[in-house]
């Protein structure tokens, strides 16, 4: 198999692990507090990190004393915030719903760029990020996005949707750390910050009692999240990113809520209907539209 094939075979792999940690999510969900989860998940990471980190730049993890507090925050919204959510979301949302939901992300990461960075916003831009809202909203209005304006959203969705905005400011945040620090090592070190931020909260809620009442599922689903759904994933996604540039890569991003309705519907017996589809290919066409050239 030529080099090429490979790189794009592990490309579509980190996309099938993203688009299944939804599925891991749900099932963890049902019988862990988001807390435990949520470290269990990082705590593992961390180490799968950490050596992955070795052997991507040939170094142990450094970080300078001015990049701590850059870092913290990552660990805050990317580890912290989002994982507290994306279990606690995931106990009442589809997997394959709240995938569709986060599928606006990059519409958000784009507006905030243009915010922030003085990135040009124009009218393509702005078409994009109002059809993905009104993709999101006929997703969580079941079809009627004006519902949601009269009965408001539940409170899984409401966390989706912080998972969102959680996921934008991490992104935002990253942008100018990377330039100073590898992007393999940037995740690692999120991950360490946010492990340590997760165990206070995780002991205070259960850990050392679900550690020992997990289930093999569980653990299972917790290994495929730290090994697949972080390390391999995010390291296979940023290799592709050296050798075929962001733009090419981007594309398959999209395909990760795909995935996620697919095996939702397969292994968890997750209902599609007309208003998810619709719903889900307005969100992903605006991302398209927001981030095209």
């Amino acid at each position: 198999m030529s080099a090429s094939a490979m790189l794009y075979l592990k490309l579509i792999g980190s996309v099938v692990f993203w688009g299944g940690t939804w599925i891991a999510g749900r099932i963890l969900a049902g019988d862990m507090t988001p807390y435990s989860a949520a470290f269990l998940r990082f705590f593992f990471a961390t180490i799968f990190m950490f050596f992955i980190t070795c052997r991507v730049t040939g170094k142990k993890p450094n970080c300078r004393k001015k990049d701590i507090l850059p870092l913290v925050f990552l660990g805050l919204t990317g580890v912290f915030m989002y994982n507290i959510l994306f279990f606690s979301g995931l106990k009442t949302v589809a997997a394959g719903r709240a995938a569709l939901i986060i599928a606006a992300t990059p519409s958000f990461i784009a507006l905030g760029s243009a915010l922030i960075f003085k990135e040009k916003f124009n009218f393509w831009k702005t078409a994009g990020l109002i059809l993905a809202l009104i993709g999101v909203s006929t997703i969580i209005g079941h079809g009627n996005p004006i519902s949601i304006l009269i009965e408001g959203a539940s409170f899984g969705d409401l966390c989706i949707i912080g998972c969102v905005l959680s996921w934008a400011a991490y992104s935002l945040a990253a942008k100018p750390v990377v330039k100073q620090m590898h992007p393999i090592e940037t995740v690692f070190w999120s991950c360490l910050f946010g492990s340590i931020m997760l165990l206070i909260p995780a002991l205070f809620n259960g850990l050392v009692a679900e550690i020992f009442t997990a289930s093999f599922i569980d653990y299972s689903c917790i290994i495929y999240l730290a090994l697949l759904g972080t390390s391999l994933g995010f390291s296979w996604y940023f290799e592709a990113i050296q050798e075929i540039g962001p733009s090419k890569t981007g594309i398959f991003i999209n395909l990760v809520p795909v995935t996620a309705v697919a095996l939702g519907a397969i292994m968890l017996g997750e209902p599609v209907d007309l208003f998810l589809v619709t719903g889900g290919a307005m969100t992903i066409f605006g991302v398209w539209l927001t981030n095209r050239s």
